[in-house]
């Protein structure tokens, strides 16, 4: 059996790791150039990436070492609020023990070690063209059309970000095109490298500013090279200038001095590079009532979140996972055998097709199960992202009463956060898709979060 991915990027890698599971043979198909270096088609790559410890936690089940392997080339590592600080509505979050494993380093540093550890699996091999369409009909998808070839597959996965033109391949087969759901953010951010020395940031690895009321905001992180990468922000078009003169004036207006402090201390190396997102974009195909078989999209062409929120990588790597148990309960049922652990949650040693899958027929109903499971992962992100959003009061878009009050209780959880370690740590772990956001509402948390808290920083309510 044959599986194609489109798109060589980080979802479409993880997509091709589970598939190697299930498949004798999976065809990576990429229009760039694979490098170290900057691709094409990905211009986002320039600018700062953070890899949330729940992506983190996922790269490291489905790549074992990951973590040590990054460290190794190059990556920093640092306990989120031990080794790193952040600061939200205007202040800096209590430093205090999370569990949580910052990885920072720039995208194609992560990008290069994933594909390396892909390419080396049985049945992969990459060929490079552009995408013209898809050979099937509504019913099914057969295939690809490629700009010289045409590939037939079992199984075509549409990895190929935001851009994907999978709603015209789909309208053009006679298939139902999903809804999409917008909201229009206009950001925009620009980048550069700065020279790091010694005791910069007190020894800590990186800041992360939330965008204030201004709309402004941005990060700094230690990256391979003993480099700081700097990204600033800014909202509804109030977008960072690229003259350094500018980018130093800038980042004196965001919400803390960290940066400003950083990027005045020595020249970029390099420079500065600016990129423009209008909008996070979510495709319904979990709402149609019918989907073709034998394809199905994943990671930013199903959904693209706002990059302030760093969300993407890591939701790209839950898909992959529901992915896997999509495969895996299909495999089971092909068998009448229920799906083991190594199965399900795959051994080190995955990566090659498991025993019987090679002759069975494909299920013409994965994608559907494959679209109502992954919406539950993508709830929770974007839920978290457009709400953030809409507390803006310039970004266009319906609030619910549900939205004003989630917004205005998350306001209180973040001045809270400020003094109390114990809420420092849940919204963290929240914010990183650890815990779920329900955390923030458990008994213990809201009280602290609700009531007065102390002026020594213990948490300890107020009398």
């Amino acid at each position: 059996m044959r599986a194609v991915v489109l798109g060589a990027g980080i979802a479409g890698l993880l997509a091709a790791r589970v598939l190697t599971e299930h498949y004798t043979e999976v065809v990576l198909v990429e229009r760039d150039a694979l490098d170290d270096g900057w691709r094409r088609g990905v211009p986002q790559a320039r600018h700062l990436h953070g890899l949330l410890d729940r992506g983190r936690t996922v790269l490291e089940e489905l790549f074992p070492g990951f973590t040590a392997e990054a460290a190794a080339r190059g990556a920093t590592t640092a306990e989120a609020l031990v080794g790193t600080r952040w600061y939200l509505g205007g202040a800096r979050l209590a430093p205090t023990s999370t569990g949580l494993t910052s990885v920072m380093a720039t995208r194609p540093l992560l990008e290069a070690i994933v594909r390396e550890r892909v390419l080396a699996l049985p049945g992969v091999r990459l060929h490079t063209g552009s995408v013209r369409g898809l050979i099937g009909d509504a019913h099914a998808v057969r295939g690809v059309r490629l700009t010289a070839a045409e590939l037939t597959a079992d199984l075509v996965v549409d990895a190929t970000g935001r851009g994907s033109r999978a709603p015209q391949y789909l309208a053009d087969l006679g298939a139902p095109v999903p809804a999409e759901e917008r909201l229009e953010v206009d950001l925009g951010y620009a980048s550069a490298f700065f020279p790091r020395t010694e005791g910069q940031l007190d020894g800590q690895s990186s800041v992360i500013i939330s965008t204030g009321p201004n709309g402004r905001g941005g990060g700094a992180i230690r990256v391979e090279g003993d480099r700081w990468h700097v990204t600033l922000a800014g909202m509804l078009g109030d977008h960072p200038p690229t003259d350094l003169p500018g980018f130093t004036a800038f980042a004196a207006t965001i919400a803390a001095p960290d940066i400003h402090a950083l990027i005045t201390a020595a020249a970029p190396l390099g420079e500065i590079t600016p990129h423009r997102f209008r909008s996070p974009l979510r495709r319904r195909f979990e709402r149609l009532r019918t989907v073709p078989a034998g394809f199905l999209v994943i990671g930013d062409a199903l959904c693209s979140f706002n990059p302030l929120y760093a969300q993407g990588m890591a939701v790209a790597a839950q898909q992959a996972l529901v992915l896997r148990d999509c495969l895996a309960a299909e495999a089971s049922a092909a068998t009448g055998h229920a799906p083991g652990a190594a199965a399900s949650r795959g051994s080190a040693t995955a990566g090659h097709a498991t025993a019987g899958s090679a002759g069975r027929a494909p299920d013409p109903h994965l994608p559907a199960r494959f679209y109502a499971a992954a919406s539950a992962v993508v709830d929770v992100a974007w839920r978290l992202s457009a709400g953030s959003d809409l507390a803006n009061p310039g970004v266009p878009g319906t609030r619910t009463a549900r939205t004003r009050l989630t917004n205005a209780y998350v306001a209180r959880a973040h001045r809270a956060a400020h003094a109390d370690p114990v809420v420092s740590r849940a919204f963290l772990r929240v914010g990183n898709l650890v815990d779920p956001p329900a955390a923030l509402l458990r008994p213990a948390i809201a009280r602290r979060i609700l009531l007065p808290r102390s002026a020594n920083g213990t948490g300890e309510p107020t009398g």
